[in-house]
C-alpha cells in the first residue's frame, strides 16, 4: 500500500511536470519562434528601394542587398549610405505603402500647425491691447501726477 500510494504521488509531480513544460512551451518559445519566421519572411521579401526601420530608431531606404548586408541611405544627402547587417532592421515599408501613410500624417500635421498659429496670433492681439491699455493708463497717471505737481 505504501508503494502503491508513493508511485500514485509521482505520477501526479510527472502529469504536473509535462504541464508545466507545455504552459512554458506555449508561452514563451512558441510565440518566439513565430515572431522570427515573421522576421525572416520580411527579410528574405525586402528589396532595392524598400523604406526600412532600423533598430537604432533611424528611417532609410535600402540602396544594395547582399546575403547578409544591406546599405542603407539616410535622409536626403546622398552620401549618407551606411552599410549594415540585415538583423539591424525591424520594418520593412514597400514604397506604395509608405508613401500612403506618409502623405496622410503631414496633412494632418499641416493643420495642427495652422491652429497653432490662429492660437499664436490670437494671443500676440491679446497682448497688444493689454500692453496699448497699460500703456494709456500710464500716460493718464504721468498727466494727473504732472497736474498735481503743478498745483
Amino acid at each position: 500500500m505504501i508503494l502503491a500510494a508513493a508511485s500514485g504521488g509521482n505520477f501526479s509531480m510527472i502529469i504536473i511536470l509535462v504541464v508545466m513544460i507545455a504552459l512554458m512551451y506555449f508561452m514563451m518559445i512558441r510565440p518566439q519562434s513565430k515572431e522570427k519566421k515573421r522576421m525572416n519572411e520580411m527579410l528574405s521579401s525586402m528589396a532595392i528601394g524598400d523604406a526600412v526601420l532600423t533598430t537604432s530608431g533611424f528611417y532609410g531606404v535600402v540602396i544594395e542587398i547582399t546575403d547578409n548586408d544591406v546599405i542603407v541611405e539616410f535622409g536626403n544627402n546622398k552620401n549618407c549610405r551606411i552599410p549594415m547587417k540585415k538583423s539591424a532592421i525591424i520594418q520593412v515599408e514597400k514604397p506604395g505603402t509608405y508613401a500612403a501613410s506618409s502623405q496622410s500624417q503631414p496633412t494632418q500635421k499641416l493643420e495642427k500647425e495652422s491652429d497653432v498659429k490662429e492660437k499664436i496670433e490670437e494671443k500676440a492681439a491679446e497682448a497688444a491691447e493689454t500692453v496699448e491699455e497699460a500703456a494709456a493708463d500710464a500716460a493718464e497717471a504721468a498727466e494727473a501726477a504732472a497736474e498735481e505737481a503743478k498745483d
